[in-house]
Order: structure tokens, then C-alpha cells, then sequence
């Protein structure tokens, strides 16, 4: 009978989900929320992930600004990206502190202002959207606690409100930035250019013209170049780019070009290509970067 008993606990057991013990504390997200933006002249959704134990406490959390990619939305890096999930247990394996993410919608806007100030996203977003959520939410306002991510045009959102506004970020995580060499950009075609970038710099660009001052304000390798070394030195920069992504070249370039001048920054290449595979892999090691610049040194 000993025995009998024995082999049935076992059993039991054996059918409980292995993580009885130490189940993991969710976090909350809440989409489809709207800010009203009168940059914009238009309601801009967004998405954010609050941790575990926001609604139970009195406490203010650091916060990292999560963008997503061309043609994606203010969901897509819970839907594809199952960042809450990653976020979830990163803090639970004290991998991250607890943090706060938040994933505003940036349409195709690549999150600057275009040519001709018809969108101004940038404007939107340093002079609304921050403020809001920040007044919002219990987030810790200083530098030291904001962070900022994101993926291809989001990657590229990233590097250029670093690169333009480091007084604003203590550290980046760029995942296969959507960066183009010069000479990338003058042998696009003109179909190229008018699609992906004419409502942007402006239309009808052919050669060296498609280099306006415009453009490169906003150029990461020209922000590299002529922003003062010590301001970029003080935000902490990771980029990671899969091997086989097909803008491997602009971001291999930005790594040689910000180990020429000498910027401190991580730089990643993993297998994989251009796809939610990758970036879920890599989001956690990119909010590791972040989560150390929110503790004591």
C-alpha cells in the first residue's frame, strides 16, 4: 500500500507545472490608449507594460521607451514581440530592475520631423508625449531612469533622439537599426526613394541633392561626427544586428565609425536576419544594457 501511495504522489507531481514553486509575477499591459497631440493635430496611441507589483505599491519605477518597426504599431512589440512576457521574468530572475515600458505609435514617421514640418513626430514626442506619460504614471523623471529601445525604423528612432538628445536618455538599445550608408542612399532608385523616403527629405531627389541639410541632421554617422564626444559618452549605447539582416552594412558602419571617435557602446551580431525571432532574443540582453545604468553604481 506504502508503495502504492508513493507511486501516485509521484505522479501528482510529476503532472504539476514545473515552476509550482516559483511562479512567475505578471506584469499589466494596457493597449490602445490615446494621447491627443495638437503637434499632430491628431489622438496617437500608444501601449504600456506596468510591472508586477505597480498597482500594490506607492513606488516610482525607472522606464524604457519601446519603438517598433516600418509599417508596425504601438502593439507590436507585445503581440510579436512578447516583450511583457520577456520583462516578466527578467525582473522576477532579478535580471532587470522592475521597469516600466512604454510603445508610442510612430506610424512611418521613423519618429523625426519631415522636410517641410508636416509631421512633426519628434516635436510630438519630447514635448507631449514624454511630459504626459511621465505626469501619468509613477515614473522616476531624471535621466538615470530613462531608457529608450526599438527595432529598425524604431532602432534608428532610437540612436538619433540618443545621439540628438543625450541629455535625455541614460542609455539605448537599438536592434537592427534601419541606417543606410550615403552611398546606399544615392543608388536607390527613384521608386526607392519617393517610397521609403520622399515624404521625409523631400520628393523628386536624384544624387547628391537627396543630402540636404534636412537629411543629414537627422543622419546618424553626420550626429556621430559633429555632436560634441562627451555628450555621446554619456549615454550608454548597444546596437545588435543578426548576421544575416540586410542592414548589416549601415550597422556595421555606425559601429567602425563610433570606434573611431573613440564612443563607448556595445556592438552585437548574432545569427539570424531581420525578423521578430531575433528581436525577441535579444530584447532581454538590450534591457539588461538599460536596467544597469538604473541602479547604484
Amino acid at each position: 500500500m506504502k508503495s502504492i501511495i508513493s507511486l501516485t504522489v509521484a505522479v501528482v507531481i510529476s503532472l504539476l507545472p514545473l515552476n509550482i514553486y516559483s511562479q512567475i509575477s505578471r506584469g499589466t499591459v494596457k493597449e490602445g490608449l490615446i494621447i491627443q497631440s495638437k503637434i499632430l493635430n491628431k489622438e496617437v496611441r500608444y501601449t504600456i507594460y506596468l510591472p508586477f507589483d505597480y498597482e500594490t505599491s506607492n513606488r516610482y519605477y525607472p522606464v524604457v521607451y519601446l519603438l517598433h518597426g516600418y509599417s508596425d504599431n504601438d502593439m507590436g512589440w507585445i503581440q510579436f514581440g512578447e516583450a511583457n512576457m520577456i520583462a516578466d521574468e527578467g525582473i522576477a530572475n532579478r535580471e532587470i530592475p522592475p521597469m516600466i515600458l512604454v510603445m508610442p505609435d510612430g506610424g512611418v514617421s521613423w519618429y523625426i520631423n519631415n522636410f517641410d514640418n508636416s509631421v512633426r513626430y519628434e516635436d510630438f514626442f519630447f514635448q507631449e508625449f514624454i511630459p504626459y506619460i511621465e505626469s501619468h504614471y509613477r515614473i522616476r523623471t531624471e535621466k538615470r531612469f530613462r531608457g529608450i529601445a526599438g527595432l529598425s525604423m524604431g532602432g534608428y528612432g532610437t540612436l538619433v533622439y540618443s545621439f540628438k538628445h543625450p541629455d535625455m536618455f541614460a542609455a539605448c538599445a537599438a536592434f537592427s537599426v534601419g541606417v543606410r550608408t550615403d552611398e546606399e542612399v544615392l543608388n536607390y532608385n527613384d521608386a526607392q526613394w519617393e517610397n521609403g523616403f520622399g515624404n521625409l527629405y523631400g520628393h523628386n531627389l536624384k544624387g547628391k541633392d537627396r543630402l540636404t541639410d534636412h537629411y543629414l541632421s537627422n543622419n546618424l554617422f553626420y550626429l556621430i561626427k559633429n555632436t560634441s564626444a562627451e555628450k555621446l559618452k554619456s549615454v550608454g549605447i548597444y546596437i545588435d544586428c543578426g548576421d544575416k539582416d540586410f542592414l548589416y552594412k549601415g550597422n556595421s558602419a555606425l559601429h567602425v565609425l563610433l570606434r573611431d571617435y573613440n564612443i563607448p557602446h556595445e556592438y552585437r551580431t548574432r545569427d539570424g536576419g531581420h525578423q521578430w525571432s531575433y528581436w525577441r532574443s535579444g530584447l532581454l540582453d538590450g534591457l539588461k544594457f538599460i536596467g544597469t545604468s538604473f541602479h547604484q553604481q
